[in-house]
Order: structure tokens, then C-alpha cells, then sequence
């Protein structure tokens, strides 16, 4: 059974080991969880790889840089050099793509790197990102993020940034915003994700989504992805299992959101990981598992049909 995963962070971690004057190679290095070779024992059908510059430690003068350069990464190893692995520029690139190809989507967690310059949002959509996540855990021009105090929801330049998203067909991803935010979003993006969020009734993160943000989600068709990381499925855990899993999944389920259910692993993001699931092929475990507590259909919709269902035309 195929996988898409709506999140990784492999982009990262290339451009730290370059930086550090180390070459990984992505088709088998052992650091990076979401290597070819691990996609392929996952079965993982798409890949989105996240551009992600952490406002914490990288100068806001060297954001840009930062985020160009890994957008140069996935494009120079990802894609050039890996025949089997397949650049979707246009959604519909993913219903086309062949039985041993493993389609590549491009994002971007947080709007730092752009500042307030529009243009380097339309200079984005060209190297090809093809959903926006307006912030990571603080605030930025775009937004306040989901661990920062002020709470406050979208500026005038958040609220441009997701018209642009509607008029380039952009996912923009709710993951990490603030409450207020997230509500802001609901109302203009006619392409809300949840690319890697969980249940916040089941455990009470400020990563996780409330129940009625999660059935406005479901009101708007939009994908909903559960992340396979333990702090956010298990309160103060650092290991869960599918069963910790499964309650976030039925909780969903009861508010209506089955066909909105999906993956977004946060692999090579995070450093704990669920049993027997701790990088790309151990999604061959998972979806193993979670068909003795759901159906074949119900399971195959969580691993990549409902996504499939619900990305723009």
C-alpha cells in the first residue's frame, strides 16, 4: 500500500551536513530518515519536503540565503540525480506518475525567509513550493506561531501571502500557527492543509488542533495529517506506539474527518520516535498494524487516497 507523507525536514538536515563540509547522499545515507532507500521500503508514493530556516538560530540577513540554498538541494540531489524520483510542479503530476516513481512536492515552514518582499514569495512558487506555512513556533510578518504568547492572528502581509497561495493553486499549511491565526486562515484560503498536527484533545500540545479547528478543516475539505511523533500524540512521552496512534485516528473519525485523515511524518525533524516507526520504512510496519484495528479501504484513505481526493484540481 502506497504512502504520501506531508512533511519531512531531510532539506535541513543536507544543508547542515553541507555546512559542516560532510556529504550525505540522499539515496542511502543512514542520517537522513526519508532517503530513497527508505521511501522505497516505506513504499512512500510522494514526498513533501519542507525548506525550513529556524528564525532561532539563523540572522533574518541570512534567512533568504538559507532558504535558496536548500531549495538548491532539492532540486541538485534530489531530483537531478535520482532518475526514479519525480519533481511535481503541477498537482495533477501526481496521478501520472509511473509504478517505480516517487513523486517529490516542495514547501516551506515558516515565512521568514521572504520578510516582507512579495517577491520572494513568487520567486518561491517558481523553484516550485507548492504548499506555505506561514510560520514556525514564534511570530513573524506573516503571523503568530503556535508557541508564541501574544497569540495574535494574520497582518496585512499574512493575509496577502494566502490570496497569493488561493491564485497559484499553494496549499497553505495551518500546522503552526497560533489560534487566532488559524481561524484568520479558515476564512481566506480556499487550500488549507494540516500537514503535520495531531489531536489536542488527546494530547494537549500547542502543536495539536482543538476539535473545532479540526471540524473546520473538515468543513473546508482539507487534508488533515497526523505527525508520527511521540510528543505529540502522548502527553510529556518520548515513545508511543500505533495503538497512541489509533486514538488520535478514531477521535477524527467521530467528528466526521475519516476521509480527511493522513501522514505527515515530521522524519528528520524529530528526536523520538514512535516503536518500530523511525524513519520512511517503517511505514510498512504501520499500515501493517493500524489494518488490524480499520479496514483495508479505511487504511488505504490514510495512507495516500484521501490526500489524493482532496489536493486542488
Amino acid at each position: 500500500m502506497k504512502v504520501i507523507d506531508t512533511h519531512c525536514d531531510a532539506l535541513l538536515k543536507l544543508q547542515t551536513a553541507r555546512l559542516q563540509d560532510k556529504n550525505l547522499d540522499f539515496r542511502n545515507a543512514p542520517e537522513i530518515e526519508t532517503n530513497l532507500q527508505r521511501l522505497k521500503a516505506g513504499n512512500v508514493k510522494v514526498q513533501f519536503f519542507a525548506i525550513f530556516v529556524n528564525p532561532e538560530e539563523i540572522a533574518a540577513t541570512d534567512q533568504w540565503k538559507h532558504a535558496q540554498e536548500q531549495a538548491a538541494i532539492f532540486h541538485e540531489e534530489i531530483i537531478a540525480k535520482n532518475e526514479q524520483v519525480i519533481f511535481i510542479q503541477d498537482w495533477k503530476d501526481i496521478h501520472t506518475l509511473a509504478p517505480d516513481e516517487i513523486g517529490a512536492v516542495l514547501t516551506l515552514e515558516g515565512a521568514e525567509a521572504i520578510g516582507n518582499d512579495i517577491e520572494k514569495l513568487r520567486t518561491l512558487y517558481q523553484m516550485g513550493v507548492k504548499s506555505f506555512g506561514l510560520t514556525w513556533n514564534p511570530a513573524n510578518l506573516c503571523a503568530d506561531g503556535a508557541e508564541e504568547p501574544r497569540g495574535a492572528g494574520l497582518t496585512r502581509l499574512g493575509k496577502e501571502v494566502v490570496r497569493l497561495n488561493n491564485a497559484n493553486r499553494v496549499l497553505t499549511d495551518v500546522s503552526h500557527l497560533s489560534v487566532k491565526a488559524f481561524w484568520d486562515v479558515i476564512e481566506l484560503a480556499k487550500y488549507p492543509v494540516a500537514s503535520h498536527s495531531n489531536v489536542r484533545a488527546i494530547c494537549d500540545h500547542p502543536r495539536n488542533l482543538y476539535d473545532d479547528q479540526l471540524q473546520a478543516l473538515i468543513a473546508k475539505n482539507a487534508p488533515i495529517h497526523l505527525a508520527l511523533y511521540p510528543v505529540f500524540l502522548k502527553k510529556d512521552a518520548i515513545t508511543a506506539t500505533v495503538a497512541d496512534l489509533c486514538k488520535h485516528i478514531d477521535h477524527i473519525c467521530a467528528l466526521g474527518g475519516e476521509k480527511h485523515i493522513g501522514f505527515g511524518s515530521d522524519f528528520d525533524g524529530i528526536n523520538y520516535y514512535m516503536d518500530h516507526v523511525t524513519n520512511a520504512s517503517g511505514y510498512d510496519y504501520l499500515l501493517n498494524e493500524l489494518q488490524k484495528h480499520y479496514s483495508e479501504e479505511q487504511v488505504r484513505g490514510f495512507a495516500y487516497q484521501n490526500v489524493m481526493n482532496l489536493l486542488p484540481d
